[in-house]
């Protein structure tokens, strides 16, 4: 009788851009409430006050928050074209988030979704601003009031190199109030802001290291519209910006444009196209814009893939791209992301997930004992990449919330992933399998990163996919992307919630009890009244005696309510009591669940791992899913992740209540309780 839980997602997030304000109102909403009140906007949600900018200290200078209009005579949103000059650092350590706005300045379809052109300071200007971000597989769309921190009248954060020109540090205002606060923004990669206005998946290459199939992978890239740009390393501050004797620039960020490969004098030649952002001061070498290699190229080639001009932008063969570029960054997107002219796009599979100490916090490969409790994922690659044998994944394990959780003292946890080749049985695989099976590949690194990503090129079959965090017991939030050429089916494993309790045998007559059951009888009649039946309180004192003699079972008695939820199960009759017969039909059960929780109380310590749930649950005929499992782990285990047996005695009882009450509903009922199966167990257990 499986209950069907709808708990795990797959597919990329939905294009439309969810409402963030607490009150629920929207930009639109709230920009006409200001104007027809004639007030301008303050953000409830972003209050211009200290708490704002840092969390951790006191702001260290005398800050005014002022409006655009307290600034300048005639700001502007956006002066002619949003572009990398609009672009200056300010006191903070966010450079990272401003090389991101840099790169978003190069592809303005993209620029036009995070930054919508529907606001100015003209007559509908009303104080409120809007933006758009991706954040955990949706878009978000983020209001701000434009009060900006300044002092003496300039703005200390990021601002435009034109002092009338207001969008990129309003557009630094909403990603700090998405993370918190501005302080939240301090420390990152450029990738991780870039797929916050992509949704994309990034991935980086070392060119010196870089696989031998780094120009068909950039190529397909470029054909699944994803965003590349490539940089060359520095080695002092000195260096930055330095322009080398080939024309090219030090510790500069370049996008990259194009890929071809032309066949001249009857070899092929693989040539990249990079684009630098002054849009001037180009390459100078061989393939350059005035190059003799030109010569011997086909003129309808030449002519269609060659403009010469100093605009920035040149050609050069892919060879000295890698003896010159140190880096290549990857910002894979989603398909609906992509515009309709796009050659081919990524298919897309996501779940999110969670590591809950005391059930699905299992810690790495190391921890052997509890690494298989972690969530699983079955990937099924049926079809090969078009032109190869293989199939091309690139899976990307993102742990969410953690910049805004820097405020509660929780930063970044150390992860990491492990793919396995799968067996075809769809069920939570267990310990022994991973003792025995070694990794068909994992990531490179378990590292403190938001997002830890890799491309695989992997044979057609069936692989299994564990996310981790290093150490076990460590708690997070997570999503995890998985990029490939062509469709791939994806499954959470041990998703099901399914049971299968067979019926007791009929208890044994009088004349055929055993010797274990007539003393059990005399007990029993000592206890009962003329009804010749138990209470709740009769049946706690019956059983905490006859369990009080077992030496094997280390227990502190059983609680009142283990007994209500036993009289539940086993009362045939709604009497509220339990007859001997009853008590003879539950004694069988409760000989197999004490022969159960021995088996994983190896220590004798009167308690077992809650880590070992899910398989003791299983013995008993029940399987839960992870959020189940999880819920059932907040309940009952300890600080040490144990549950005694009491803890485990209530919650098997309570568990074959829940599926004994649900396999007695008719169909239009189970599937009310499909839709609601979380509460539905909460209620079951009294969670």
């Amino acid at each position: 009788m499986p209950l069907q839980s709808t708990l795990s997602g797959r597919g990329s997030g939905s294009s439309k851009a969810v409402d963030t304000q607490s009150d629920g109102r929207t930009f639109d909403e709230l920009r006409h409430e200001c104007l027809k009140q004639g007030v301008l906007f303050e953000d409830p949600d972003f209050p211009a006050v200290d708490s704002s900018l840092y969390y951790s200290q006191s702001v260290p200078v005398n800050i005014e928050w002022k409006r655009p209009k307290e600034i300048c005579e005639n700001p502007k949103f956006i002066v002619g074209n949003a572009s990398r000059t609009d672009i200056c650092q300010g006191q903070l350590g966010d450079c990272w988030l401003l090389a991101a706005i840099a790169s978003l300045t190069l592809k303005q379809e993209t620029l036009a979704r995070v930054v919508p052109h529907n606001q100015d300071f003209d007559r509908r200007y009303a104080g409120i601003f809007h933006f758009q971000f991706w954040n955990h597989n949706k878009w978000l769309d983020v209001v701000v009031d434009d009060r900006l921190p300044t002092v003496r009248d300039k703005l200390i954060l990021l601002h435009s190199a034109s002092n009338n020109e207001f969008w990129s540090a309003l557009l630094e205002k909403a990603y700090a109030k998405l993370h918190g606060s501005y302080e939240s923004l301090k420390g990152g990669s450029t990738m991780e802001a870039m797929e916050d206005f992509t949704g994309g998946v990034g991935e980086n290459y070392e060119t010196k290291n870089a696989p031998d199939n780094l120009f068909a992978i950039m190529n397909k890239a470029l054909d699944r519209g994803s965003m590349m740009g490539c940089s060359i390393d520095i080695t002092s501050s000195a260096e930055s910006e330095a322009k080398t004797s080939t024309g090219l620039v030090k510790g500069h960020a370049y996008s990259i444009t194009g890929m071809e490969e032309l066949t001249v004098r009857g070899q092929k030649v693989q040539l990249i196209r990079i684009r630098n952002p002054w849009g001037q001061v180009e390459w100078n070498g061989p393939w350059s814009d005035g190059s003799r290699e030109w010569n011997y190229v086909d003129q309808a080639e030449k002519d269609r893939i060659l403009k010469k001009s100093d605009d920035g932008e040149f050609w050069m063969e892919f060879s000295d791209f890698k003896k010159n570029y140190d880096k290549v960054e990857i910002c894979n997107m989603t398909p609906d992301d992509l515009t309709d002219s796009t050659k081919r796009h990524w298919e897309v599979n996501m779940f999110e997930g969670n590591w809950i100490r005391g059930s699905t916090a299992g810690g790495c490969r190391n921890f052997i004992d509890t690494f298989w409790t972690n969530p699983q994922f079955k990937l099924q690659l049926e079809d090969a990449d078009d032109d190869d044998d293989v199939c091309s994944v690139v899976i990307a394990l993102m742990q969410k919330n953690r910049r805004k959780l820097r405020k509660e003292g929780m930063d970044m946890e150390t992860i990491g992933f492990a793919v396995y080749e799968a067996p075809e049985d769809e069920d939570q695989l267990g310990k022994d399998f991973f003792r025995y099976n070694a990794s068909k590949a994992r990531s490179r690194t378990y590292i403190n990163v938001r997002e830890i990503s890799e491309r695989f090129t992997l044979p057609p079959g069936n692989y299994l996919l564990v996310p981790t965090t290093f150490q076990p017991h460590h708690e997070a939030d997570f999503i995890i992307r998985v990029f490939s050429e062509k469709k791939t089916a994806a499954i959470e494993m041990g998703s099901n919630v399914d049971a299968d309790i067979p019926d007791p045998p009929p208890p044994s007559a009088p004349e055929d009890e055993t010797d274990e059951e007539k003393g059990l009888r005399r007990l029993f009649e000592q206890l009962a009244g003329a009804d010749q039946a138990i209470s709740v309180r009769e049946l706690q004192q019956m059983l905490n005696g006859v369990l009080s003699r077992r030496k094997e079972i280390k227990f502190d008695g059983l609680s009142l309510s283990t007994c209500h939820s036993i009289i539940n199960l086993m009362d045939v009759d709604n009497t509220g009591k339990l007859e001997f017969q009853e008590f003879k039909v539950f004694w069988e059960k409760m000989k197999k669940w004490i022969m159960l929780f021995l088996s994983f109380d190896t220590d004798r310590s009167g308690k077992m791992s809650s880590y070992e749930l899910r398989i003791a649950l299983k013995a008993a005929g029940m399987q839960l899913n992870n959020q189940l499992l999880q819920l059932i782990g907040l309940r009952f285990a300890d600080d040490n992740y144990d549950i005694d047996f009491d803890d485990y005695l209530t919650c098997i009882v309570r568990l074959e209540n829940m599926f004994r009450a649900f396999q007695v509903l008719d169909q239009s009922q189970r599937g009310r309780v499909n839709m609601n199966i979380l509460q539905f167990l909460m209620l079951s257990m009294n969670v």
